[in-house]
């Protein structure tokens, strides 16, 4: 559906020009079939698009001369999805394509319907954009997301629930100031109206969040933006754990099993070192018991001592 949306949208943007397309060239540059480009240019017809066709051998397509194109039709989480995906673009994670991101995120903008509109600049106005690159690696809700980001547009106070890192649940009264996407995550930073602080939020841990009806007055935030003030949080967090070990199998053989989770180096033909940066020491544990191979521990310390815990705990399961 993604790419089928993705297309429909470049098809649009080149019969824009214009200018009459030969089927086969149209075709070509969308990277499909004829048959997929008729399809495609049915779906701009239904949806209110005047698209002529020639036909023949040299047959082709153009929008009608002097037709008013309407809205482009497309649902929330499409409208939020091209909004997030052309806002990271124009962060520069692909060279060379930044700024054209910015004008297409304008354009599209402008053809979306007043509502879905409204919500997409609100998101575009109220991201401040960071460093840390990489694909989100948590859901988001899409209307989650838009409706925090119209919170803090028009600074409107804000209520939902909060599951912290440690499972405990709250319930949070906020006045929120900025979203930040950094580190493959959204953020929310708000001043936490019950602890009378600054905060910041994942927005994947939100729950409901829904707009007060009561307006602020925007507080001085204690960092230079948003995002240098989520980076200065994160720092105050526990390091991840970088795990290393030897493992007397062969590095094919350990890549297979557990290659998309760790990285494997081999040491020789029947031996491999594991490395893997992880926030829990369950899972590296699990992960060398099922290679079915001897292993040996080099860091950090403390997967050592779970690793001699679990052992206890299953020669005790023998009975």
């Amino acid at each position: 559906m993604a790419n089928t949306s993705n297309r429909t949208l470049r098809l649009l943007s080149l019969l824009q020009t214009h200018r009459y397309w030969p089927g086969t060239e149209l075709a070509e540059r969308l990277g499909v079939s004829v048959r997929t480009l008729r399809r495609d240019v049915d779906r701009l017809r239904e949806l209110g698009y005047p698209v002529e066709a020639q036909r023949g051998v040299d047959g082709g397509y153009q929008l009608a001369a002097g037709a008013a194109l309407p809205p482009l039709v497309i649902d929330d989480e499409e409208a939020v999805a091209l909004a997030v995906g052309l806002q990271a673009a124009a962060q520069g994670a692909v060279e060379g394509i930044a700024e054209s991101s910015v004008r297409v995120l304008a354009k599209v903008a402008q053809v979306m319907p007043a509502r879905l509109r409204h919500r997409v600049e609100a998101l575009r106005a109220m991201t401040v954009p960071a460093d840390w690159g990489g694909p989100p690696r948590a859901a988001i809700d899409p209307g989650a997301l838009t409706a925090v980001a119209l919170a803090c547009r028009d600074g409107e106070q804000l209520r939902f629930s909060y599951t912290a890192a440690d499972g405990q649940y709250t319930d949070r009264h906020v006045e929120p100031h900025r979203l930040v996407c950094l580190g493959r995550r959204w953020y929310l930073v708000a001043y936490d109206l019950a602890r009378h602080d600054w905060r910041n939020f994942r927005v994947d841990r939100l729950t409901a969040p829904h707009g007060t009806g009561s307006r602020f007055r925007p507080r001085d935030l204690p960092a230079a933006d948003a995002a240098e003030f989520v980076r200065a949080s994160l720092e105050n967090l526990p390091r991840p754990y970088q795990v290393e070990a030897l493992v007397d199998a062969p590095a094919a053989t350990v890549r297979e099993r557990i290659g998309r989770w760790s990285t494997v180096e081999e040491v020789d033909a029947e031996h491999c070192r594991v490395r893997m940066t992880t926030d829990s020491l369950d899972w590296p544990t699990m992960a060398l018991g099922v290679l079915n191979a001897d292993f040996r521990v080099l860091s950090p310390p403390e997967l050592l001592a779970q690793v001699h815990d679990w052992g206890a705990r299953f020669n005790r399961a023998r009975g």
